[in-house]
């Protein structure tokens, strides 16, 4: 598939800030009298990018949802980020590397979150595996709210292959796991540093946690046994942050 609907505020917004000769067209609602959609109409029509009027019907046939917010752009699939790219990226940073990997996440709406949790983090590029995971649909991108153009998602054949290449780059790789004694707050977060989550219900494969330097918990005092992958995944990602801003200060 070469083209993608995607839809909502903030996504299209982001194509459009970020990649706008992505956009091959826009329906916009027929009906929706909306400041914000306004504002994005005409930004559109500033970059000479066309625009129909739906009505709700079409907008929800065309998202394949009723949460489009009244506008739906076509647009080009962005190129595939591998592990050349990867590699490149990790190259160019002037800072200690910060990534996220997810090992076989494969909920639209939690592969969304993380990217939007890490965006909002800081963290260079988020990693997953080619099969058997959520990719970057429609779905996700507006759970992501902009964070799927601004964040690069990985998406990598051999992610054991991948956790060794990072190793091998000094980069060291915390995964979370539920029974360990060790805690995330115990963890020195503050070098170069891959954070790893496994998939939902299912936690990190027997691979990849052998792969890891270290595996840590979230400690948990309440009553519930675990925690959405999006939401350890904040947890995770903003315990390092704290460290690694207390570290440059």
């Amino acid at each position: 598939m070469s083209e993608q609907h995607v839809y909502g505020f903030h996504a299209v917004e982001a194509i459009l800030q970020h990649e706008p000769e992505r956009i091959l067209d826009v329906w916009v609602s027929s009906n929706r009298d909306d400041k914000r959609l306004d504002a994005i109409v005409e930004s559109l029509t500033r970059q000479g990018i066309k625009q129909q009027k739906a009505k709700r019907e079409k907008l929800d046939e065309l998202a394949g949802s009723t949460r489009h917010q009244g506008i739906v752009a076509n647009c080009r699939m962005a190129p595939t980020r591998n592990e050349n790219f990867l590699n490149q990226l990790i190259d160019s940073l002037d800072e200690p590397a910060f990534l996220l990997i997810l090992d076989g996440v494969t909920d639209p709406h939690n592969l969304g979150a993380c990217l939007r949790t890490a965006d909002a983090a800081g963290v260079h590029a988020v990693i997953a595996p080619k099969d058997n995971a959520a990719t970057l649909n429609a779905t996700v991108r507006k759970v992501a709210s902009g964070a799927a153009e601004t964040t690069p998602f990985v998406s990598v054949t051999n992610l054991a292959r991948c956790l060794k290449n990072l190793k091998e780059r000094g980069i060291w790789l915390i995964g979370a796991a539920g029974e360990v004694d060790t805690n995330i707050y115990q963890q020195d977060l503050t070098g170069p540093l891959a954070i790893v989550m496994g998939a939902e219900g299912k936690g990190l494969r027997r691979l990849t946690r052998e792969t890891c330097d270290h595996l840590a918990t979230i400690p948990m005092p309440g009553n519930v046994e675990s925690l959405n992958v999006s939401v350890a995944t904040g947890v995770c990602l903003y315990e390092a942050l704290r460290q690694r801003s207390v570290n440059n200060v």
